[in-house]
């Protein structure tokens, strides 16, 4: 039986457009329902079977594109106040599987380069990042105060 997706996660099949002169896909739009405000944007890359994570936001949602490469985007659900308290999701995105994921504030976030090359992510969240009173909350990735191991699972 499949989890339940986290309450407050959205996610959007992308399409691409090609022709002879090459490629058009967009991303995220104001008109759609997924869209709240526009804070800033931003790319950050993970070399191959690097991981970064864990984190969350108090006040900003992000929007994950990865437009090169392929992650494994993991979320977790610590929100005391939720629905789905407790639940880990897991997304593969990138080159085979063009998607935005909106991530909600209070969810913990953190993503593992699964390509063989550099996988880049740009993330279009809500609100600016403020460098003297970061919207942050981190862990570290292997600690096991989040239940989710990051090794790959063969068979």
């Amino acid at each position: 039986m499949d989890k339940p997706i986290i309450s407050g996660v959205r996610t959007k099949k992308l399409s691409v457009h090609c022709d002879e002169r090459g490629r058009l896909m967009e991303m995220l739009r104001s008109d759609e329902e997924m869209f709240d405000n526009f804070g800033q944007c931003y790319l950050t890359t993970a070399y191959p079977g690097v991981v970064k994570a864990w984190h969350y936001h108090k006040f900003q949602d992000d929007h994950f594109v990865v437009v090169r490469g392929m992650m494994k985007i993991v979320l977790y659900d610590a929100r005391e106040e939720s629905e789905t308290k407790g639940v880990v999701n897991e997304f593969f995105m990138g080159d085979f599987n063009p998607m935005i994921l909106k991530i909600p504030a209070g969810v913990y976030h953190g993503f593992k380069c699964i390509s063989e090359h550099e996988a880049l992510v740009v993330n279009l969240p809500t609100n600016v990042y403020n460098h003297q009173d970061p919207d942050e909350i981190r862990l570290e990735p292997h600690s096991g105060e989040v239940p989710y191991d990051w090794s790959r699972k063969d068979g």
